[in-house]
């Protein structure tokens, strides 16, 4: 498995990113929600096959590219994604971090 290659694609009638391996076997997902110009990133699995192989990262990676080519605001409600922003600041612009109440 070491240097295999992980592609990740949209799949938006399932509302999550799927990655696959070169043989297209599925080897995670990571889930989201869109409402208007927001992304709630809400759960990211990877199949146990595949862990400790990037694919968490390359999900995160893709769906954040993603947000920022269509200008969405990200909320990381998944602690996978909010821990890998953490690790790659060059994300944080796009993150709410912050919300107010309407009175």
């Amino acid at each position: 498995m070491a240097g295999m290659e992980i592609v990740v694609t949209d799949v938006p009638d399932k509302g999550r990113f799927e990655a696959r391996d070169e043989a297209g076997a599925l080897a995670g997902v990571l889930t989201y929600q869109i409402t208007g110009p927001i992304i709630v990133f809400t759960h990211t699995k990877v199949d146990p096959e595949f862990e400790g192989h990037g694919v968490g990262s390359a999900l995160a990676k893709a769906a954040l590219d993603d947000a920022r080519a269509k200008t969405r605001t990200v909320v990381p409600m998944c602690p996978f994604v909010s821990e890998w922003v953490d690790k790659h600041p060059e994300y944080e612009p796009l993150i709410a971090r912050s919300t107010r109440r309407v009175k």
